[in-house]
């Protein structure tokens, strides 16, 4: 973003240290909680919040607070997946190790007040809090490289890559402490998606949601 546009000034939010060895000048790395008040006077022309869904706890707060912090005439973009896994020929079920996992990746998560699926009820959310000019869309996103159409290969390979180096990081502190699992029932789970993701074996799909919406110029 701030190579496309030299002459904006980009901030990003995030609760750890993250700032990358090299970034451009015009981009700069603050440690926050976007749930907290923000402070300071300043407005943005525009606010970008991508795959949030399991670290916000009040969605309708967090909306209030992008649209007071925009400037008038500001945009706000929100992206995010709905998590429940389907195929188009029956070859995913419910049977899967993976749809196992991701049962229980859901279970943890609501146990903390969270909900990883929130792609379908960001147009809502966005529209609740004011926003004109919504915008929705819905993209279908596969998990692994088995379509045949080249770009959706390519973004499914994308999609397994990800997911198979995110599943640890996803997994083992919420499956031991909401969900009482061992290190080495979790070890022995993993192992089970990792093989079942890597063989190809099924056609899975998921949907990611994109909403944006514009501040109004004038109240």
């Amino acid at each position: 973003m701030g190579d496309i546009f030299e002459n904006a000034e980009v901030l990003g939010i995030d609760l750890s240290a993250i700032t990358p060895e090299w970034h451009p000048p015009n981009v700069k790395f603050e440690i926050d909680d976007i749930e907290e008040s923000w402070v300071g006077h300043k407005k943005y022309d525009f606010i970008f919040c991508r795959y949030m869904g399991a670290s916000i706890k009040d969605w309708p707060n967090l909306m209030k607070n992008i649209y007071d912090n925009l400037a008038p005439g500001g945009w706000a973009e929100f992206q995010d997946v709905n998590t429940t896994f389907y195929s188009q020929d029956d070859t995913y079920s419910s049977e899967t190790a993976t749809a196992k996992w991701m049962n229980g990746f859901m279970e943890a998560c609501s146990a903390t007040g969270r909900d990883p699926s929130v792609g379908p009820k960001l147009e809502g959310w966005v529209r609740d809090a004011q926003f004109a000019n919504v915008v929705a869309d819905r993209i279908r996103a596969p998990l692994g490289p088995w379509p045949k159409d080249k770009w959706y290969s390519e973004l499914g390979m994308m999609n397994l890559i990800l997911t198979l180096n995110g599943l640890e990081a996803l997994s083992v502190k919420l499956f031991s402490e909401m969900l009482g699992k061992t290190q080495t029932e979790i070890a022995v789970q993993l192992a089970l998606v990792r093989k079942e993701l890597k063989s190809n074996s099924f056609h899975a799909m998921f949907d990611i949601h994109v909403v944006y919406g514009q501040k109004p110029a004038q109240p």
